[in-house]
């Protein structure tokens, strides 16, 4: 616990008895304190929900009300598995990954490759036609390949599997080779287009991709039921290419690409749900269509979690007395930054001048605004805060006084952008892609191994994020990988500490297959003949070192000591 944490009380003592506070919760739900008869008799009796009062009154800062009393948490937090840790990392990805969604990746991926080869006129020698069924075992040891590129990071994939020296990465020759990765990259598929129906499909400009990502927010909600704080932000997966619902957010990092809505767990950071925005067409709950599309995004998101007394923070994009009004009717408060010009909000709060510093607030039963003067004036909605001040130490050893709802604020709003921080650091996600849908994918497998690590670290797993994922990696090699033992050609370029150290000649030794077996000669197959083709020669000599076949002489001189041939 930080030093800020240490100054902040618990609020869970203000829902206790009247005795203990002035203000409660009445048998309805209604808050009741002292500054309740602010609005009128006639609006008071006409309404029947949860937010009573209607009319904003401006509180007296040097002696404010208790604090609203927090909706009881009813909700039993806790994650719905039966894991042992000892049994390796591997089974929390397969929480989301499980057989189910394996199937459908593995039959789409067939089905389309085999579509799209039949009915395209191929070159006699295109790697298309060299296109083999895929299975489950090939489609993981696909993905960890993926996986282990967004910790090697290097500009090209091809270069995973060049056979330059001083660049290689012999590893991802031995597993799987370029031409089946690319393969199976290019006809990764998700949902069949032939059976696409543009007016009956839920969300029509997601069915490419509309399978995985019902299924993973399935898995995400029935994995775990979160603690009492949640949080609701934007994420933006980085994306240039040509699509008409992409966004332009400047303030973020990647700032063009496809805007997801994402409610997480604020502690962890857990993703319990998320909404890929598509433009006009985003499918939100149709109870909420006469909502503003912030407040649809909140109340779509939050629907599995009302009622039970959470409490969730947000931004000023989504924060607004009207929000505010209809979650305390669902029994479930809120905090979070606001704009001043939403809808209900006091002019006068608006106009009201601060120095800095000073803090003015309206409150409107449970919804309290609260304006705070620090270098540039704070705007925020609480219903479980009133405008009391606490002492916070600064960095240079100084007590400031900042509002305890700015403090809690901080504490509770950070679960998307820890996600998003931790997703920048080894992204599965390349920056170069034509194909939307195949980026959408790769990202909710990011999402997917950030959820199975917080679940690990839940279950008491010491491992950093980023050995958790080379233990991934390595677990989906062992159980599904296989080694391929298949040498290509020998590499184009020399080795270049060929021409240090000392190194020896040696006969290549007999194996199974061959009693005498030969390699190509490098230095000779470097060669050309008159009809520009290259000289094919083999010896039973090579260089152990380089580990490349050369003929006794003079090849093994010229390729020691020369540096063109």
């Amino acid at each position: 616990m930080n030093d800020n944490e240490q100054l902040i009380t618990d609020d869970n003592s203000y829902s206790g008895s009247d005795s203990e506070s002035e203000s409660s919760l009445n048998d309805s739900g209604s808050y009741e304190s002292s500054f309740s008869d602010c609005s009128s008799d006639e609006e008071t009796e006409s309404s029947d929900d949860l937010t009573q009062v209607r009319n904003f009154c401006e509180l007296d800062i040097t002696n404010p009300p208790s604090p609203p009393p927090r909706f009881p948490f009813t909700a039993n937090p806790a994650v719905h598995l039966n894991i042992d840790l000892s049994n390796g990392t591997l089974q929390f990805l397969d929480i989301f990954f499980d057989d189910n969604l394996l199937e459908i990746i593995v039959s789409e991926t067939n089905k389309y490759a085999d579509r799209t080869i039949r009915n395209s006129n191929l070159r006699r020698k295109s790697r298309a036609k060299k296109w083999e069924p895929t299975t489950k075992n090939e489609i993981q040891v696909f993905l960890a390949l993926n996986i282990l590129q967004g910790i090697v990071k290097k500009p090209d994939v091809e270069q995973y599997w060049s056979k330059r020296h001083s660049t290689s990465t012999p590893f991802f020759t031995k597993i799987m080779s370029y031409r089946r990765f690319h393969l199976i990259h290019r006809y990764l598929h998700f949902s069949d287009d032939t059976k696409f129906d543009a007016k009956t499909h839920e969300c029509p400009k997601l069915q490419k991709l509309w399978p995985i990502i019902k299924h993973l927010n399935t898995r995400y909600r029935e994995t775990i039921t979160p603690e009492r704080d949640v949080t609701i932000d934007e994420s933006l997966m980085l994306y240039k290419g040509r699509l008409h619902w992409k966004q332009y957010i400047p303030l973020k990092r990647s700032r063009f690409g496809i805007k997801s809505f994402i409610l997480c767990e604020s502690k962890s950071g857990y993703v319990y749900q998320l909404i890929i925005y598509t433009g006009k067409d985003t499918l939100f709950d149709d109870n909420y269509q006469h909502l503003c599309k912030s407040s649809q995004v909140v109340m779509t998101l939050m629907q599995p979690l009302l009622n039970k007394g959470y409490c969730l923070t947000t931004d000023n994009y989504y924060t607004s007395p009207e929000l505010a009004d209809i979650l305390i009717n669902r029994r479930t408060d809120i905090n979070g930054t606001l704009k001043l010009t939403r809808k209900d909000v006091p002019k006068e709060l608006q106009k009201k001048k601060l120095k800095l510093g000073e803090i003015c607030a309206y409150q409107r039963g449970k919804v309290c605004l609260i304006k705070w003067m620090d270098k540039k004036a704070v705007s925020l909605l609480s219903t479980i805060h009133n405008p009391i001040m606490i002492e916070v130490p600064s960095y240079k050893n100084e007590v400031r006084k900042k509002p305890k709802v700015v403090m809690e604020y901080n504490n509770t709003m950070g679960g998307v952008d820890r996600m998003d921080q931790h997703l920048t650091n080894y992204p599965v996600t390349k920056k170069r892609g034509k194909k939307y849908y195949k980026k959408i994918f790769f990202h909710l497998l990011d999402v997917s191994l950030w959820n199975a690590f917080v679940l690990y670290q839940k279950h008491g797993g010491k491992y950093s994020h980023l050995n958790f994922r080379l233990d991934i990696i390595d677990r989906l090699i062992e159980r599904h990988g296989t080694v391929n033992e298949k040498k290509g050609r020998p590499g184009i370029l020399p080795n270049p500490l060929r021409l240090t150290e000392r190194h020896f000649l040696e006969v290549i030794g007999p194996s199974d297959k061959k009693l005498r077996p030969t390699r190509q000669c490098f230095v000779c197959c470097s060669k050309r003949n008159d009809f520009g083709k290259r000289v094919r020669k083999e010896t039973r000599y090579f260089c152990p070192d380089c580990d490349v076949g050369l003929c006794l002489s003079p090849c093994f001189t010229i390729y020691h000591t020369k540096a063109e041939f």
